[in-house]
């Protein structure tokens, strides 16, 4: 029995001195990615917690800090892990081109929303509207209910709900009309042949002022604006807050209409057409 004790002693003594150091080694390693995988967790939430904080003293929007954060986060984590393959050893180019490619697949599938995304983020950043101004964009014009990081809810003034993606809207001519503190409301009125308009700048002119929410800075302008085959055109623009936009247009139709019935002006016609069908009939 002693050879084969012997001869076994030796075998285990020689697994040991051929075997112990791989597992050692091993051993440092995985405890080497462990602390470098806690480190580098430690790092990428210290990171992301200082860029909130910074996002929040430039006054970011808070959807867009957890965008951003979330996005960075998944990033570094991915940067992290493929570090720790490489410090086993492991090849990871090929991963890293895995991830290029999948990458990229997904960008080419959802490139619509992708493009905006970015521009919601770039909405968010430079923010040409905000939550209540009312707007002319992606040729919706409306009060902007919500602006989200894929598109923007517009309320129309006809109390319809439009939901336009950011990219149209970055990409075309916005108008916002809440930018400034008043607007200006442009009317018309025509008036007959033979009516003397500098008498009814006068007699209009201060039923334009009377009308509520009609600012007097800037004052009203009523000016001739043309002449046509009916008579002569007069411009009548007031101007006012846009919340009162609608309220200040009715109101001076209406008040177009009261100064013509209080002067008795006659309507406008066209004198060729009209005598041509007088004689027809």
């Amino acid at each position: 029995m002693e050879p084969d004790i012997r001869m076994i002693e030796r075998d285990v003594t020689s697994l040991s001195d051929r075997y112990l150091p791989l597992a050692l080694d091993f051993g440092l390693k995985v405890l080497g990615a462990l602390v470098l995988f806690m480190a580098g967790r430690w790092l990428i939430g210290l990171g992301i917690r200082m860029l909130e904080r910074l996002l929040t003293a430039r006054s970011f929007d808070a959807t867009l800090q957890r965008y951003v954060a979330s996005i960075l986060a998944v990033t570094l984590n991915i940067v992290l892990v493929v570090a720790i393959l490489g410090y086993f050893g492991i090849e990871t180019t090929s991963f890293a081109a895995l991830l290029a490619g999948v990458g990229l697949a997904v960008g080419a599938a959802w490139s619509g929303l992708l493009g905006n995304f970015a521009a919601g983020a770039f909405l968010i950043i430079f923010r040409p509207y905000k939550v209540g101004d009312h707007v002319v964009a992606g040729d919706v014009e409306g009060t902007v209910t919500e602006i989200g990081l894929f598109n923007t809810i517009i309320t129309t003034p006809d109390h319809v709900q439009a939901i336009v993606g950011n990219a149209k809207i970055s990409g075309e001519i916005l108008k916002n009309y809440s930018t400034l503190p008043h607007r200006r409301v442009d009317r018309t009125m025509q008036l007959a042949h033979g009516v003397d308009p500098l008498a009814v700048i006068e007699a209009l002119k201060p039923r334009i002022a009377a009308i509520p929410n009609v600012l007097s800075e800037p004052a009203p302008t009523i000016e001739i604006l043309d002449f046509n085959e009916l008579g002569t055109v007069l411009a009548v623009r007031p101007h006012c807050h846009t919340l009162h936009y609608w309220q200040v247009w009715f109101d001076t139709n209406r008040a177009i209409v009261a100064t013509g019935k209080a002067l008795g002006l006659p309507p406008p016609f066209n004198v060729e057409r009209d005598t041509v069908f007088e004689r027809a009939a």
